[in-house]
């Protein structure tokens, strides 16, 4: 069976330091994963291994079975795998539109060209138009990145990740530093870009863990130390002891 996304035996070293140890993990086509753990376990460095930031020290990354471990990022997003990062990463003297329709253009296959009028590509401002309304962010068409809220923002870079259409998006701490309200909005919105794909996120808020995830990665020390549905994830109590703890209890308490 052909799984999504797929890690064998992968680690990282960082001279004599083992920071992946070992990781085994098979993700199924439209599944929703959070990738969960202390502060240090790994749990970016996986990010960045996965999306070809970082070459394995051992180990394999397959997409859609395909070994992408060693590719460059570029490669691998245009094999199909898109991420965002824990810092907003636009282009904030470009407007809304201009950003999303930058992550367009590859995807329809439009090279480099000095040649060619972006408002006579009619197929790009179609598909641009659709993401705008697909991050709520219509009225904001016109406007310079860096004018938008930190909501905004953080919309406007769900749009570009999902712009290029990827099948397999990686979300990086997509909520950090967002209020209750701004979270819940944010959770909506993903859960609807993201319809039809598979997704990887870390995350800190176990509300929204137990609220977006169909299944849970718990990573300490480098290692996946459980994966499974959120209930079973709430009642291992090895997770509990690693990790989760009050933190459990409160997501629990609060209805997630």
């Amino acid at each position: 069976m052909t799984h999504a996304l797929e890690l064998k035996a992968l680690r990282k070293n960082f001279g004599k330091t083992e920071i992946i140890r070992g990781v085994d993990l098979a993700v199924e086509a439209g599944e929703r994963i959070a990738i969960i753990g202390p502060n240090g376990a790994g749990k970016s460095t996986l990010f960045n291994l996965i999306s070809g930031r970082l070459e394995p020290t051992s180990g394999e990354v397959l997409l859609h079975g395909q070994r992408i471990d060693g590719r460059r990022p570029y490669e691998i997003n245009r094999l199909g795998l898109s991420r965002s990062f824990q810092i907003t990463n636009i282009f904030p003297k470009l407007s809304v539109f201009e950003n999303l329709r930058c992550g367009v253009l590859w995807s329809l296959g439009y090279r480099y060209s000095f040649l060619r009028f972006l408002s006579n590509l009619d197929d790009a401002n179609e598909r641009t138009e659709e993401l705008l309304r697909q991050v709520h962010l219509e009225k904001k068409r016109d406007v310079q990145a860096v004018n938008l809220t930190y909501a905004e923002q953080r919309a406007l870079e769900i749009g570009v990740t999902i712009a290029g259409g990827a099948s397999v998006i990686l979300l990086d701490e997509p909520t950090a530093g967002m209020s209750k309200t701004e979270t819940a909005h944010f959770i909506a919105l993903i859960k609807q870009v993201t319809v039809g794909k598979t997704l990887l996120t870390v995350e800190h808020d176990m509300g929204v863990v137990f609220g977006l995830a169909d299944k849970i990665a718990v990573v300490v020390y480098g290692e996946v130390i459980a994966f499974d549905k959120p209930a079973a994830v709430r009642a291992n109590a090895r997770v509990q002891e690693a990790y989760l703890g009050s933190s459990v209890a409160d997501a629990q308490a609060g209805g997630h």
